[in-house]
């Protein structure tokens, strides 16, 4: 380490004993680095988000990791962003660093970032499970370990009892059917309830604008997705200024604190992305996360995920005679609609897929309703 950085943590080490005795309480402040390479504005847009952070909250220290410059930030110099990665990790590593914000990064399969955006409904805070990397090669078991991510986020920015919700996107009525069953099972999750007049878990796009739920579960794609638009949709896309960015990476045992802006992101965002990470730092958001999944685990989430998602053998059913079909049965998750019509042919009953302005339905005559119901909640296509 070089003399000026030692200098400058010693500095604040007497600064944060000063802080304390005055406040009667001693409580050593978290350190962030910023990466400052990489962004589509430059490394000053980098430097005037650590700027607008110190002046707006000034609660923790924050390390530049970048090219040389002239601001009063404590520096690493680094001449590539892969260099600032490395380097970022090993001061991690070493405990230099409580946490770091930056570009971009390659976690791991099964650790994902959980974003924190700003509904633009109500102006809430939402967090969004999950917006970078790869939870799981399949969606459903993805959406399904991501909601535990969520909810331990969540918990670190102080929400004790976080109220989940599902987007309503393939796999969303699955994954709905393995939640409830986890709750069943002892893990303690809370639902909320759409703002449309149906109601359910599972959320409209309405819900996603108005905040409904504390933490919208989804796909890393679909949540990528939602925080670029929510940060940028008033500057047309390319600064993105709304929200806290895309989050830190969480996942069961995983056990470095990095969270994610994206290159596009401009100094306002940047400014809350770091709050956010100091805060996940301060309230240990990968510790609260490894006992969520203990938790998850002692309920028998793996379990009930495999069963859940194992492949099926496709039978050869013979379809019924074609009749009128009038009658719509919603509540069945897209990925599943055709096997449920071919348990509905081995009953003797015709039935049509379709799309309803809810989502997937299958259409049976009036005359077949009940019947239709019954063999659909004894399969487990429907709750």
């Amino acid at each position: 380490m070089k003399e000026n950085n030692v200098k400058d943590i010693i500095a604040e080490v007497f600064n944060d004993i000063a802080k304390g005795i005055e406040s009667g309480s001693f409580k050593k402040a978290v350190r962030i680095g910023l990466t400052t390479l990489g962004s589509e504005h430059g490394q000053e847009e980098m430097i005037r988000a650590a700027e607008l952070c110190k002046n707006k909250y000034g609660d923790f220290h924050i390390v530049l990791i970048g090219e040389d410059n002239d601001s009063d930030f404590e520096k690493v110099v680094v001449s590539t962003p892969e260099e600032g990665h490395k380097k970022m990790v090993e001061m991690i590593e070493s405990g230099e660093l409580d946490g770091c914000v930056t570009q971009h990064f390659d976690f791991p399969i099964g650790v994902s970032t959980v974003g924190k955006v700003t509904t633009p409904g109500k102006g809430k805070d939402m967090i969004l499970a999950t917006t970078t990397g790869t939870t799981s090669t399949n969606r459903v078991e993805g959406m399904v370990i991501n909601t535990i991510s969520g909810i331990a986020t969540a918990k670190a920015m102080g929400i004790k009892n976080p109220k989940v919700g599902i987007l309503n996107i393939e796999g969303a009525r699955k994954v709905e059917n393995i939640l409830k069953e986890l709750k069943e099972n002892g893990y303690d999750i809370s639902f909320t309830e759409s703002l449309r007049a149906d109601g359910g878990f599972v959320m409209r796009g309405n819900d996603l604008l108005a905040g409904t739920p504390d933490v919208m579960v989804c796909d890393s794609l679909t949540g990528n997705l939602i925080v670029k638009i929510m940060s940028s949709f008033t500057t047309g896309g390319s600064y993105e200024t709304l929200g806290a960015g895309y989050g830190p990476g969480v996942g069961e045992n995983y056990d470095k604190l990095i969270n994610i802006v994206s290159r596009a992101s401009g100094a306002p965002l940047i400014c809350e992305a770091l709050r956010f990470c100091a805060t996940c730092a301060e309230n240990k958001v990968l510790e609260i996360a490894n006992k969520e999944f203990k938790k998850a685990n002692k309920a028998g989430i793996k379990d009930i995920i495999g069963k859940s998602v194992k492949e099926k053998v496709v039978e050869d059913v013979k379809v019924p005679p074609k009749k009128v079909v009038t009658y719509s049965i919603g509540g069945i998750d897209i990925l599943e609609l055709e096997d449920a019509c071919r348990s509905l042919w081995k009953e003797g009953i015709y039935s049509e897929s379709g799309m309803g302005c809810t989502g997937p339905i299958i259409l049976v005559g009036e005359d077949d309703a009940k019947k239709s119901e019954e063999v659909l909640i004894k399969c487990g296509y429907k709750s």
